[in-house]
């Protein structure tokens, strides 16, 4: 099958990869730039596991060919651990335990953060109607929301400052 070349940024770092026309953003981010903190479960669109930011905006990855991302500026889980914007964020998980198994954590972390970017101040009401879109099994969802409302709490305090005083 023939492929087509995509050039977008991811993380801040302009890529280039070749793929096939009929695949997805998140196989190809998986297979062809190694992001693999990009999970894929259902592949339907249904779980958010696969959750990446395109412009800001949370967007299943499963769902969208990797060439409408020609151009776009792509953030993936991977971003986080070496953005001090979400220390905040990742600090607050682990203190809530809303960790569990980390297979739906990535797409959580993404819609989390698009949620705070616009509105760190929701309540558990919003924080849970912004995370409809993502399945876990795991948690309950209880330490999730703690975590998103803490996080937002920090950030809305002050910044993205770590929870543990540093």
């Amino acid at each position: 099958m023939s492929t087509v070349s995509v050039s977008l940024t991811v993380n801040g770092t302009p890529q280039t990869m070749s793929v096939e026309p009929r695949a997805s953003l998140g196989s190809a981010l998986r297979q062809e730039l190694g992001f693999t903190g990009v999970h894929l479960g259902c592949e339907h669109g249904v779980c958010g596991a696969c959750n990446v930011l395109v412009g800001g905006r949370s967007m299943r990855a499963c769902l969208m060919l990797a060439v409408q991302a020609e151009g776009a500026d792509i953030v993936t889980v991977e971003a986080l651990a070496t953005d001090a914007r979400y220390a905040a964020l990742l600090q607050s998980f682990r203190d809530h335990r809303a960790l569990q198994c980390g297979f739906c954590t990535s797409g959580i972390l993404m819609s989390a953060v698009e949620l705070l970017a616009s509105s760190p101040e929701a309540d558990d009401e919003e924080i849970r109607d912004f995370l409809s879109g993502n399945i876990c099994r795991c948690t309950g969802y209880q330490p999730i929301v703690a975590a998103i409302r803490d996080a937002g709490q920090r950030i809305a305090a002050g910044g993205h400052q770590r929870g543990d005083g540093k």
